[in-house]
């Protein structure tokens, strides 16, 4: 089975800004664009951070106000960013990135854990190859079901062999056949919900053997 990766899904013409760009070129690149946020990148394309919509809002969320004599790290955080004028000091450091070859399964979890909506994707050395952002993610789901049902009829046939019969339509998977075993068929499905594109596996089969815990009780041959 061939898993996807971010390599997949990425775009790889990324646009990024030295850590020398204006607060003032940061704002029209991402308007302009329409990005959530930019890469940061050195003199090597080594990702030093990101620069977000959050972060440059900090100027407009602390604008004429005074710094209360006592304040909590966040606030003096976002104080700092307020007061910046390039990219090194707008940026959020280190930043969150996803390595070459990430599984999407990978991706999403990371997105979601760091609350981020894209992820520059770098190559073992730290330097920018890429960028995938949350809808990238979503290409897999607009793979024909052909190519879908190609790829779980080879991987799930190549475990349990030529009983099981593959239909697909809009993504849903369904697996019809006479098995001996309930494990057998849980296979079978595990094996299909890996492929890329499979919204949903319908379990069809008919299992002459329940081998597997049911109701507190083993079964075994």
């Amino acid at each position: 089975m061939r898993a996807w990766t971010v390599d997949d899904v990425m775009t790889e013409a990324v646009v990024a800004v030295a850590p020398d760009a204006t607060y003032r070129e940061v704002v029209d690149l991402l308007v302009g664009k329409r990005f959530s946020a930019v890469p940061v990148v050195d003199a090597f394309q080594r990702v030093s951070g990101v620069i977000s919509e959050a972060d440059l809002l900090r100027k407009i969320e602390y604008a004429g106000e005074d710094a209360p004599l006592l304040e909590g790290p966040r606030r003096r955080a976002g104080r700092a960013k307020a007061r910046a004028g390039t990219a090194a000091d707008l940026m959020t450091s280190p930043a969150v990135v996803a390595l070459k070859g990430t599984s999407l399964t990978a991706a999403a979890r990371l997105m979601d854990t760091a609350h981020v909506k894209r992820l520059p994707v770098v190559d073992d050395l730290g330097r920018l190859v890429g960028i995938v952002a949350r809808s990238d993610l979503l290409k897999t789901h607009l793979r024909p079901d052909d190519e879908i049902s190609a790829d779980v009829t080879a991987d799930v046939l190549t475990v349990l062999g030529g009983a099981v019969s593959v239909t697909v339509s809009g993504g849903v998977v369904t697996l019809t056949g006479d098995l001996d075993r309930r494990s057998s068929a849980d296979l079978a499905v595990r094996l299909a919900e890996q492929v890329a594109g499979v919204v949903q596996v319908v379990d069809r089969f008919t299992v002459a053997f329940e081998d597997t815990v049911t109701a507190g009780v083993f079964y075994v041959a």
